[in-house]
């Protein structure tokens, strides 16, 4: 049989929602089509893409009161309100027993491992972003997959590290309180040289929001990154610093400890006093920072690079969808 007359496989339709726009843009790379639902009154979860990240053609927008006259192949929940609250509201009763996916952003709350999972679904996968919020969620008989951060990197960005200074990056860290470290980072602050970018930042002193694509060349010429974070899944920003080449200093927590080996890509800790020793060692040395930092990188573009990304995300759009028309991992990215 020639091959023009064999059955290509086609692109899904996949509905989902913007809940994190970086994670988003990540998403957009695996090669089927996204489907957004946008709402004018600024209603969590159904902002519109804006132009601050390069979208491809393969993500578009819908009005939220459209998603019912739609057809899709795929839904993939991002949070617990879309999903329980919106959903049986938004969606028809065929829709909602599509094949679908829920992606678990964050580990377990308000009890680290006696948190029931809210997904069920008969045709469904939850897929963590950590092992470690994996380890902790209760999903009672749910299949589970994880699938790791995958980051796409700017070539024209890497690290300098020429100013003896150490950068944070959390979005609303004086509201997010010890979860996030907010009282780590001021006590640290005030014993090394530290600076804070994201949403509400100034409110500690910071520099403020800085746009998406920004931050890594932002981040380059600090001497190292610093998270002060206790409890949450592993932060973007700080697989995109690993991966411009910065080393990583901070609280050892949650899935942190299985990225960072001690004296070869970075330091983490729970002695707070120890931290900050250390902080002041690589501000000291330069050259143990680059040494840091490119070994970081090396460990970062192993483990969350995005052609392992891609295929984890097929795979499990395969296995979710019984294969019903998923491209093959070679597929031409959008």
């Amino acid at each position: 049989m020639d091959i023009t007359d064999q059955a290509l496989p086609r692109r899904l339709r996949i509905l989902t929602w913007h809940v994190h726009g970086n994670y988003l843009y990540s998403l957009s790379q695996v090669p089927h089509d996204f489907v957004i639902p946008v709402r004018g009154d600024g209603m969590p979860g159904y902002s519109p893409l804006g132009g601050k990240i390069p979208w491809g053609k393969n993500i578009t927008e819908i009005p939220a009161e459209e998603i019912a006259t739609q057809e899709f192949d795929c839904v993939i929940y991002q949070s617990r309100t879309a999903y329980e609250e919106d959903a049986p509201l938004l969606l028809t009763a065929a829709q909602r027993a599509l094949p679908s996916i829920y992606i678990e952003h964050d580990p377990p709350r308000p009890y680290p491992v006696d948190t029931v999972h809210c997904f069920r679904h008969d045709c469904g996968v939850l897929v963590h972003v950590t092992h470690y919020n994996a380890l902790n969620w209760d999903a009672g008989d749910m299949p589970t997959r994880v699938i790791e951060h995958g980051v796409p990197v700017d070539p024209s960005v890497s690290y300098t590290g020429e100013r003896a200074a150490g950068i944070t990056v959390i979005n609303g860290l004086p509201g997010r309180r010890r979860r996030m470290g907010a009282d780590l980072f001021a006590w640290s602050r005030q014993r090394v040289p530290l600076d804070l970018i994201g949403m509400q930042s100034e409110q500690m002193g910071g520099l403020g929001e800085v746009s998406n694509l920004s931050v890594a060349a932002m981040m380059a010429p600090y001497r190292f990154f610093y998270t002060p974070i206790r409890y949450t899944s592993l932060g973007l920003a700080l697989v995109e610093a690993m991966l411009i080449g910065m080393p990583i200093v901070g609280v050892a927590a949650t899935e942190l400890p299985t990225v960072i080996v001690n004296g070869e890509n970075g330091f983490v800790h729970t002695d707070k006093d120890l931290i900050v020793d250390v902080m002041r060692r690589l501000i000291a040395d330069p050259e143990l920072a680059r040494r840091w930092g490119e070994a970081g990188r090396q460990t970062a573009m192993r483990r969350f690079g995005m052609d392992r990304y891609i295929a984890d995300w097929l795979d499990v759009i395969e296995q979710v969808t019984a294969g019903r028309g998923v491209m093959a991992a070679t597929a031409a990215a959008p």
